[in-house]
């Protein structure tokens, strides 16, 4: 049987190592160092904002932009529904409650209009969510011209989960700059990776100061260990930072290694009827961290399931698209606003799959996926 085929594998190109090195010739080792300073400012230069904070998760960035925003046991939040738990486990831990928004079907991102729905419940309740977390799929950018202003009118602070989307754009804009509060994820499957962490950033150089009084124990200003409030150990180590920032620089590579992959596999397999990939708005730049498509099971005569199967009996990974939030036994009887009508993130998840995306991946690699998605659905 042919070697594992992974859905997003870690891609090296090298010149991490050279990093690693000065690291540890220099003996910074600890969450603190000169990597550590270069890569948030490298970050937020690249994301084009004034402060950045490197973390050890992108979970951790949530937790701390929710701190910053003051939300607070019995607060409310809205979220983005089809994602990734992360983006919600923070703040509910911390004693918030979601209410979940569905998707709209041209970007499967955050639709504007249940938006609004919730909203004029919200202010017809006079309980307004202390934070809009938005969250930009797969890559691909939410519409910020449609989405911001609804929060702005209500005053709600926004979060955006751009742990995804590092390289994308919205309108040339590059994603992590439009929340109140952004992050990035550099999981050992995103488009780059330090193994595991996460990147906090905002214009608001005086709340990313805070993050980081808060990330490093928040430790006073004392010859001792002095505590006035209790921190968090949530600090990025000078290794990983050395990691992030060698991989940083092949960001647009990767990005348009990935755009390419998923033209081949929409290329190649258009012709099966019953097969819509994930749409990109005309003001949208994805990255194409992951390649994703819907199959329609009475047209395509197979289901998104027996594809996976498929891959799966060939040792390829592939994966569902993301379950939603409000269909999680875990939130059982959260509040859902639907998309006009439609609950077009179950839909997507019924009928979702990501296939093999990596930009490490060999044309070759593609090729065989391709036959044996051809293979099934032929």
């Amino acid at each position: 049987m042919r070697d594992r085929l992974y859905l997003s594998a870690p891609h090296m190109g090298g010149e991490e190592m050279e990093y690693i090195r000065q690291a540890f010739e220099d003996n910074w080792i600890a969450p603190l160092g000169p990597h550590v300073e270069a890569f948030e400012r490298e970050c937020a230069a690249h994301a084009g904002v004034r402060a950045a904070l490197a973390l050890s998760s992108g979970t951790a960035a949530v937790f701390l932009a929710a701190n910053l925003l003051g939300i607070k046991p019995g607060d409310t939040f809205f979220c983005s529904s089809l994602t990734f738990a992360a983006t919600v486990a923070p703040l509910v831990q911390a004693g918030a409650v979601p209410v979940f928004i569905d998707s709209e079907p041209g970007s499967w991102n955050i639709s504007p209009s249940a938006l609004s729905d919730a909203f004029a419940d919200a202010r017809a309740s006079g309980v307004m969510p202390g934070a809009v977390i938005i969250v930009n799929l797969y890559g691909q950018s939410c519409d910020m011209d449609e989405i911001l202003p609804i929060c702005r009118e209500h005053g709600v602070p926004v979060i955006e989960d751009a742990a995804e989307s590092l390289g994308a754009r919205y309108k040339g804009r590059e994603t992590g700059s439009f929340g109140d509060f952004a992050f990035y994820s550099f999981n050992g499957n995103k488009i780059i990776t330090t193994s595991g962490g996460g990147m906090l950033l905002s214009d608001d150089g005086d709340a990313i100061a805070r993050a980081r009084f808060l990330a490093t124990q928040a430790r006073d200003k004392a010859p001792w260990y002095q505590h006035s409030e209790l921190g968090y150990n949530f600090r990025m180590s000078n290794i990983l930072a050395g990691i992030g920032r060698a991989q940083l620089k092949l960001l647009p590579d990767r990005v348009t290694r990935r755009r390419a992959i998923f033209e081949r596999y929409r290329d190649a397999l258009k012709k099966n009827p019953g097969l819509a990939f994930m749409p990109e708005p005309e003001w949208s730049l994805s990255n194409r961290w992951l390649t994703t498509m819907t199959i329609d099971p009475d047209t395509a005569g197979t289901t998104n399931m027996r594809i996976m199967e498929a891959l799966e009996a060939e040792n390829v990974e592939s994966r569902p698209v993301w379950k939603p939030m409000h269909l999680q036994p875990v939130f059982e009887g959260a509040k859902y606003y639907p998309h006009e009508g439609r609950d077009i993130s179950a839909g997507l998840f019924e009928n979702g799959v990501c296939l093999p995306s990596g930009s490490g991946m060999t044309d070759g690699d593609q090729e065989f996926v391709i036959e044996l998605l051809e293979r099934e659905l032929g």
